[in-house]
């Protein structure tokens, strides 16, 4: 066959967009290079996540959807199409969040990565099973057919498929039905005082709603409900809690007062709780059948070499990989070519979770319990799995939650990715990710209203040198934050825990009054040492309750308050904003209705006299558009502005209600100055960096690294003296602009009387600290321990710490 020559200079090199007016971006036109890696960048609200998700993905996905038939897109959620004069030369397109969803209690790891599937198909073409009279029938061509004839006893039995070893099918445990966990309820919960009588609200699972046609049943039936539960004999106590479902006339009052006569179906309280789903009645233990591994007896008969599935799920990923390298020599010479196709896509699976780090996890651990990182990271290698051609891959923050030493393999899939004739837009802060870009977009120059354009674009080497550029200097190496850390502390947090996942013995110091950083590769421990230990410890002490059973000991000195600050999304819908949040929006209203002689209420959008009645105070309205996506339009008698005409014929020093939500954080405070009940709580919004904020946008739009600045802000309020806050990877979304405000929003927290603990991979904000701890050497059973701890200086030099040779050069010069 003769060679092809390149291809031809007609193919398109770019994504051209447009005009593209979606959130912040105006009018904005970019080419995106193709079949290259593109890093969109800038400061936190510049426009990143709205171009690269909101304009090239969620049109990309639209042009991909396309191709179903409508019965199956009417069946998919879609985003909503941008607004662009024109979108031209874009592939179809997949995105990676930058927080995936927790998967449900039937994923693990080997489910999530695929693994698991392919590891299930060898076990049963490679895996020595048991015929029905017990007899070990090893792998060979006979057992590669339908049915499988013992060479013992020649009992014929039906070959095992890759399904009898799942656990989501047909290998599911009878007892648990897959999970590895009975839930079962506690008759204890059921009646927490013995001393009410059943009329009283004894029996707390027929407290609610219809479910008190079942105690009226019980007294039709022979129970006394005006006694104490306690004083009860056994036979109505056992009626109450394991009497049988008959079907009991009851009478009750109706509406009108008059008798009312029914026909109920008696649920004891037991069948009540269950019923309820309310994890407060309900106990959870391992399956006594599968002891946890979630499988069938029968599927755990079959062994490969030597070792069953529950046994090879249990190894780590390093080992198994170490596993299936082993197996090859061990089966017979007739199955060489199965065996190596077979070995060779397990290999093939398990080698990008172990380039981005992820070797210490078990292929049966919950999907639930993983980090979001973790989440992230197993669906960035499923992806490259896929080997597809072709394709927009849209990664929003792909490095989060990773560790420097891991962020080379990260590298190696993304390049994977383009190597195979994609095209790679990734919304990134990481310096070392960033700089492996063919192309850099920076969006900005600042954020909301002053961002949303072009500020540079080029390759890494380009952009270093562009006077426009505000990451450019970062790029070349100028460190983000410059702090000398404090002088040892007076006290400290003192804690002991003994044994909780990979934590043995494990004794930590936090200094009170300083701000301590914990590092380390994912699975070191971090979050058990921090989020699972002192945090619910320091809160038992603080309550003068028990301590979890895995803490040996806790030593807070001073502290008097624990406050635990995440990035989870602030609200559930567009009606919380920045105004309502900080409580500035009650003195807005309150400032109208004296100004124009009506109420507080006149002025809310959430209620009947201020909103506007068409979208309910939304400001826009959804158009079901069947098997097209939603289209979100302005709603067409308030435009948009979420109130009623009387409400906005009200004008308050030249503005309405309206217009003040549109102001920005900045604007409304330098407009109120003078009126310190609004001042007071947007000031220490504009104090964390985000002045930039609408008062009126909504705030579960807000990315992790905002809503997380913004929780701050609301505590700067109050008095910070021993107080103990605890933040969870609050470098996540932000530049390494953002990443200096953040540490002065830390400092600020400090000179009140604070103590801060981060969580965190990013250097600059590890160098920042005053006192580091580092977790490591690895993840899983050979972490958890703490490897060195003191200052940054302290752990660049330590010849122990996992993370010293990478933050040596974010240090200032000595």
């Amino acid at each position: 066959m003769a060679k092809l020559g390149p291809p031809p200079d007609s193919l398109p090199r770019a994504i051209e967009a447009r005009g593209v007016r979606h959130n912040t971006l105006r009018d904005l036109d970019v080419d995106v290079p193709l079949w290259r890696t593109v890093a969109v960048v800038g400061v936190s609200g510049s426009g990143k996540t709205s171009l690269a998700m909101g304009t090239l993905y969620a049109e990309g996905l639209h042009r991909f959807l396309e191709g179903l038939s409508t019965y199956s897109r009417r069946r998919l959620t879609q985003a909503q199409r941008p607004d662009a004069d024109r979108i031209d030369h874009l592939p179809p397109a997949l995105a990676l969040r930058q927080r995936p969803p927790v998967p449900g209690p039937r994923s693990t790891v080997g489910t999530m990565s695929q693994v698991l599937n392919v590891l299930r198909l060898t076990m049963s073409r490679l895996g020595t099973h048991v015929c029905p009279n017990g007899h070990d029938v090893p792998p060979s061509i006979a057992t590669q057919a339908m049915e499988i004839t013992c060479p013992v006893c020649g009992a014929r039995f039906e070959a095992p498929g890759a399904e009898t070893f799942a656990f989501n099918s047909i290998g599911a445990c009878p007892r648990c039905d897959g999970l590895g966990t009975v839930y079962e309820v506690d008759p204890a919960t059921l009646v927490p005082d013995p001393g009410q009588t059943i009329a009283g609200g004894a029996v707390r699972p027929w407290n609610v709603g219809g479910r008190r046609l079942s105690m009226y049943a019980a007294g039709e039936l022979g129970v006394r409900l005006d006694v104490p539960y306690g004083k009860l004999s056994k036979k109505e106590k056992d009626l109450v809690l394991y009497g049988e479902p008959v079907k009991q006339p009851v009478t009750v009052s109706g509406r009108d007062g008059r008798p009312v006569r029914l026909n109920v179906t008696y649920d004891n309280a037991v069948t009540a709780a269950e019923k309820s789903a309310d994890s407060k009645y309900l106990n959870s233990h391992t399956c006594p059948v599968c002891h946890g591994s979630r499988l069938r007896p029968e599927a755990l008969r079959s062994r490969l070499a030597g070792r069953d599935l529950a046994q090879i799920s249990a190894l780590d990923l390093d080992h198994l990989a170490a596993f299936t390298h082993e197996l090859p020599p061990l089966m017979p010479p007739e199955l060489d070519r199965l065996t190596t196709g077979l070995t060779g896509e397990l290999t093939g699976a398990i080698g990008p979770l172990l380039d981005l780090g992820l070797g210490y996890l078990g292929l049966d651990r919950a999907g639930a319990t993983l980090s979001t990182g973790e989440r992230q990271r197993i669906e960035l290698t499923s992806t490259v799995r896929t080997s597809t051609t072709g394709m927009l891959y849209v990664l929003d923050e792909p490095s989060v939650g990773l560790h420097p030493s891991n962020v080379e393999g990260l590298r190696r899939t993304i390049a994977a990715l383009a190597g195979n004739g994609n095209s790679v837009v990734i919304v990134e802060h990481d310096l070392d990710v960033i700089r492996t870009a063919d192309w850099i977009i920076e969006m900005g120059p600042g954020a909301g209203r002053a961002g949303g354009t072009i500020v540079a674009e080029g390759t890494p080497a380009q952009i270093q040198r562009d006077r426009r550029s505000v990451i450019g200097p970062f790029l070349a190496g100028r460190p983000a934050v410059s702090r000398a850390p404090l002088g040892p502390a007076r006290s400290a947090i003192e804690l002991k825990v003994g044994r909780l996942y990979n934590l043995r013995d494990v004794a930590a110091t936090f200094p009170i009054n300083r701000l301590t950083a914990l590092a380390g590769p994912s699975g070191a421990g971090k979050t058990a040492l921090v989020l699972d230990s002192l945090v619910p410890a320091a809160r038992a002490r603080l309550a003068g309750t028990p301590l979890p059973p895995h803490v040996t000991s806790v030593d807070l000195g001073t502290l008097r308050q624990v406050v635990e600050i995440d990035a989870t999304p602030i609200g559930l819908n567009a009606r919380s904003t920045p105004a309502t949040y900080s409580g500035a929006f009650d003195a807005v209203r309150a400032h109208f209705a004296a100004a124009s002689g009506r109420t507080p209420a006149h002025f809310s959008f959430n209620t009947r006299e201020g909103q506007c009645p068409t979208c309910r105070g939304l400001g826009t309205i959804d158009l079901d558009v069947q098997y097209l996506p939603d289209i979100t339009v302005d709603c067409p008698q308030c435009h948009g502005a979420r109130f009623n005409d009387e409400t906005l014929a009200v004008r308050v020093d030249d503005l309405t209600i309206a217009d003040v939500l549109t102001m920005t954080v900045r604007e409304a405070l330098d407009r109120y100055t003078a009126i310190p009940a609004i001042a007071r709580p947007l000031r220490p919004i504009a104090d964390v960096g985000l002045d930039y904020l609408r008062l009126g946008e909504p705030t579960p739009a807000l990315s992790g690294g905002e809503s997380q600045r913004l929780r701050i802000a609301a505590r700067l309020r109050s008095t910070q003296r021993d107080v103990l806050y605890v933040l969870d990877e609050p470098s996540t979304g932000l530049h390494p602009v953002d990443i200096a405000t953040l540490v002065k929003v830390l400092d600020r927290l400090l000179s009140d009387g604070a103590t801060v603990v981060v969580i965190d991979h990013d250097l600059d904000l590890l160098a920042a600290a005053d006192h580091v701890i580092d977790m490591g050497p690895t993840g899983g059973p050979d972490g958890g321990r703490i490897v060195a701890q003191g200052t940054p200086a302290e752990i660049a030099t330590s010849p122990d710490s996992v993370t010293g040779p990478y933050l040596a050069s974010h240090l200032p010069p000595s």
